[in-house]
């Protein structure tokens, strides 16, 4: 892959600032053999004999738009030292993720204009990738008017029943969407009480049995008309979607890789490093979650990037902080799974780029298309190499994944300028706030 100067054919050639050529192109009609043409940071041209000042040549590359992770923690501001939102951003621009949404627990929480503000000022300062924030249960209409993406994940096992309900039809009422976390406090509560005394690290999944998600989930559709559920991890609570949305409900939700490619199983080899909510669940509950996402019933994937450091995650599987990193190995992982024949580039291409972008809000990003952002991640689907977490960004320096094969982004586009190969490209405060639509 080579960058120079670009070229010019035809009178009627559109003058463009970057070409993309010899690629193969992934758009709405799927994989061409066209040149993308870029200018003022935008798709100007797919195909045609235009002008440019800079050209990349993706000879042997797939080109694909650039991938939305729609619920990543970059601890940022109050737990700086496990990741901040220059590591954390360009650990998504390294894994070929061009937009990121944070979630509102960080310290303070953000629940009010003044702390969706503070953290507005950190990421705008420090992003290298595009970004929206979620708000937090508390003054809604405040963070709905500052261009909060979303309320949540609201954890509903934080909450009574009667606050879950006022918070969910306070979020509809300000036009957001109501992301949630669905595992029930009460089946919580019982389920550890009759665990505590057990050390072994499964006991935290029977712990927080498949019932906590499905009854929580029962109580969030009975009380909301539209609803985002994040990371699904049962094969029941897939079922409680499909019949939602067969009723016609508008309902979406998100699986994360680690539910779909670790199960109770793995304990055995990592122990309270996979200890994250809600928890490891079955194979047969892998088996459903890959089912969902094939044939779209899940309608997106995110990483629930959740970065903790080695010497936190080593405790006890009760004392461990829940949560593992993953927005630089999600699109990775994927990919590998797209090359092993498990789920289809389509399908991959729509969970973590077109769907996303339609769910959150965000309408220049999600697709290569004329007048959309020129959101871009170059890919050899031969590349195929070994995660290492000594070669990835995050500041948690560990990760679930190690030794598992991926296909790591030879390069990543942000608004027409390449902000990674190889390494940082661009400086910290790059990535510029998405407000929602």
């Amino acid at each position: 892959m080579w960058r120079s100067g670009g070229g010019c054919l035809g009178s009627l050639a559109i003058s463009c600032d970057l070409v993309v050529k010899n690629g193969r192109v992934f758009t709405s009609s799927g994989l061409s053999s066209i040149d993308l043409w870029i200018r003022d940071g935008r798709v100007a041209a797919l195909g045609g004999p235009n002008r440019a000042e800079e050209a990349i040549d993706a000879r042997g590359l797939i080109v694909l738009p650039g991938a939305l992770d729609v619920h990543v923690h970059f601890r940022d501001p109050g737990f700086t030292h496990k990741e901040d939102w220059e590591s954390g951003s360009i650990s998504a621009a390294a894994g070929g993720v061009t937009t990121v949404v944070d979630q509102p627990n960080t310290l303070p929480r953000v629940s009010d204009r003044r702390t969706f503000q503070q953290k507005l000022d950190l990421a705008r300062r420090h992003s290298v990738v595009d970004f929206g924030l979620n708000g937090g249960p508390g003054r809604i209409e405040e963070q709905a008017a500052a261009g909060a993406a979303a309320i949540g994940e609201i954890f509903t096992y934080e909450h009574t029943d009667s606050a879950l309900v006022k918070i969910l039809q306070e979020t509809e009422a300000a036009g957001l969407l109501a992301t949630v976390h669905a595992e029930d406090g009460g089946v919580i509560e019982e389920g550890t009480s009759s665990c505590r005394s057990m050390h072994e690290p499964s006991a935290y999944s029977r712990a927080r049995p498949a019932l906590a998600e499905e009854v929580a989930l029962r109580k969030a559709l009975s009380s909301s008309g539209r609803l985002h559920i994040c990371h699904l991890s049962t094969a029941s609570g897939l079922n409680l979607i499909r019949q939602a949305k067969s009723r016609g409900r508008e309902v979406s939700c998100e699986v994360a890789p680690h539910h779909l490619l670790f199960n109770v199983k793995d304990y055995g080899r990592q122990g309270s490093f996979l200890k994250m909510n809600p928890p490891l669940r079955t194979q047969e509950d892998n088996d459903a979650l890959w089912a969902g996402l094939r044939e779209g019933s899940i309608a997106i994937l995110a990483s629930d990037h959740a970065p903790h450091l080695p010497e936190e995650k080593k405790d006890d599987i009760w004392e461990a902080p829940p949560g593992v990193p993953g927005v630089e190995t999600m699109l990775p992982l994927m990919l590998m799974a797209v090359k092993k024949n498990m789920v289809a580039l389509e399908r991959v291409v729509d969970a973590l780029s077109e769907k996303p972008a339609e769910i959150f809000g965000f309408p220049s990003k999600g697709r290569i298309e004329v007048g959309r952002d020129a959101d871009l991640v170059l890919i050899d689907p031969k590349a195929i190499s070994k995660i290492r977490a000594d070669r990835l960004h995050s500041r948690a320096e560990w990760t679930p994944y190690e030794g598992k094969e991926a296909i790591f982004p030879k390069m990543t586009v942000l608004r027409g300028q390449v902000i990674f190969e190889d390494g940082l490209e661009v400086r910290p405060g790059f990535g510029k706030f998405l407000a929602r639509a």
